[in-house]
């Protein structure tokens, strides 16, 4: 890391640990956190922190906490991610911290690497550590969040851009835009971003994060934004420039669905909806510089994550065909892998109860979700249960005209030859405007 990059971002840094740390508590032990080695794909040499209450969930959530330049794992720990953990002992997440080792400890957010999916940047060594720990603590893939201050909060734009179908919501404490830091010297510092001079159409913003994943065509996550007004180190313009990105990326206008005071001096603006979780939201801290005025208001990230058990998982129900108007189901109500999909009459069993979760999973039995068979993309291919997995082929997008899209394939949800009959099995196919690939939730 440049000198320059040190000089500009430590004074702000040292500001922010002074502010967070009035939120520490109660004393940590050593042993709270844990190192881990040997996690996977670890190009830029991170290291890997991991904190698992006691109390953890039988199928907890996930938050990936990153911290800021000249930070580190256990510093962010202690001060200002101190809310994070005490609420991951209250609702049993677990916490994984990544540590930047480089000089500086800044996260790379600038380089081709890093800004490109599995690209060999930071972001492919923080995505090994994702994927350990779910593997370890059978953590729900509905479930997986990102935050960070600062640099972290660069990264979890870019991280929320580049594995958009992993991470289900994000909160960015004073940060850019994904992409805004590029670089192509080699350097990580961007001064025309820092300075909050790169401004961009909403669309251009949206397509530089949808280049990071070409082809990806499924949902992004939710993301919830928090600048200071007088933010000399990485400039307020930057906090519009973000909303512009998230609101494209999500389908939205830049027009807030609504707009409050949750505190004196602070403006919310939520887009796409008007309840804890907007598929936007932005807060606006007046005269707060970059040492982020997070006291008293961790609870409103905690909720809008949906780390507080809170309202992420909408209610279970039916999906009806519209050729027949008879309940997606699962065949002779088995629960086992590759039990298949079809029509049947609508009875409210639970093999007809499904979930759309914030992933884009349609969930049933809680642990199974509607998945294209084999990850295929022919026209025909089947469609059944498996164990949720967070893969491509378990997405599915709801549509204004009702058909479903089957996102890893592209293809659309069917009824073959629009067919009213019990028993017809579901498949993807092309899509058509059939009556057999529309679709309602009840």
């Amino acid at each position: 890391m440049t000198r320059r990059l040190r000089g500009m971002l430590v004074a702000a840094v040292l500001a922010l640990v002074a502010a967070s740390a009035l939120l520490a508590t109660r004393p940590v032990q050593a042993a709270s956190l844990t190192q881990v080695t040997n996690f996977g794909a670890n190009p830029t040499n991170l290291n890997m922190f991991i904190y698992v209450p006691d109390n953890v969930a039988p199928r907890p959530a996930l938050l990936v906490m990153v911290h800021y330049c000249t930070g580190s794992a256990g510093g962010v720990f202690n001060s200002v991610g101190r809310d994070f953990v005490t609420a991951a002992d209250r609702y049993g997440y677990v916490i994984v911290l990544p540590e930047a080792t480089r000089d500086g400890r800044c996260f790379d957010v600038s380089t081709p690497a890093a800004l490109k999916r599995n690209g060999g940047g930071d972001s492919t060594g923080i995505m090994s550590m994702v994927a350990y720990a779910r593997q370890r603590y059978n953590v729900d893939p509905a479930r997986i969040m990102v935050s960070g201050f600062s640099s972290g909060a660069m990264m979890t734009n870019v991280l929320a851009a580049e594995y958009p179908d992993v991470f289900a919501a994000a909160a960015a404490f004073s940060g850019v835009p994904a992409g805004c830091f590029a670089t192509t010297n080699g350097s990580l510092w961007n001064s025309q971003c820092s300075g909050g001079n790169l401004i961009k159409t909403a669309q251009q913003w949206g397509d530089q994060a949808r280049a990071m994943y070409p082809g990806y065509t499924g949902r992004y996550p939710r993301m919830q934004l928090w600048h200071g007004t007088t933010d000399t180190t990485l400039a307020y313009a930057n906090f519009g420039e973000e909303i512009k990105q998230w609101t494209n990326l999500n389908g939205l206008t830049q027009t807030p669905a609504s707009t409050d005071t949750p505190r004196s001096g602070v403006t919310r603006t939520r887009y796409g909806g008007t309840g804890a979780q907007p598929a936007v939201e932005a807060y606006s801290f007046a005269g707060y510089g970059h040492s982020l005025p997070l006291d008293g208001m961790f609870p409103y990230a905690i909720s809008f994550l949906g780390l507080d058990g809170g309202t992420t998982t909408p209610p279970s129900g039916a999906v009806k065909s519209a050729s027949s108007g008879r309940c997606l189901d699962v065949t002779g109500v088995s629960q086992a892998n590759g039990a298949q999909a079809q029509i049947w009459d609508c009875n409210g069993q639970a093999n007809q109860k499904w979930t759309l979760t914030s992933s884009g999973e349609l969930r049933v039995y809680g642990a199974k979700c509607l998945d294209v068979n084999g990850r295929g993309t022919a026209d025909g291919t089947s469609v059944i249960i498996w164990d949720c997995n967070g893969q491509s082929n378990q997405q599915w997008r709801f549509n204004s005209d009702g058909s479903v899209t089957a996102v890893g394939a592209g293809k659309c949800l069917d009824v073959p030859a629009d067919s009213t009959a019990n028993g017809t099995k579901a498949r993807i196919w092309s899509c058509n405007g059939a009556a057999g690939q529309r679709w309602t939730r009840t």
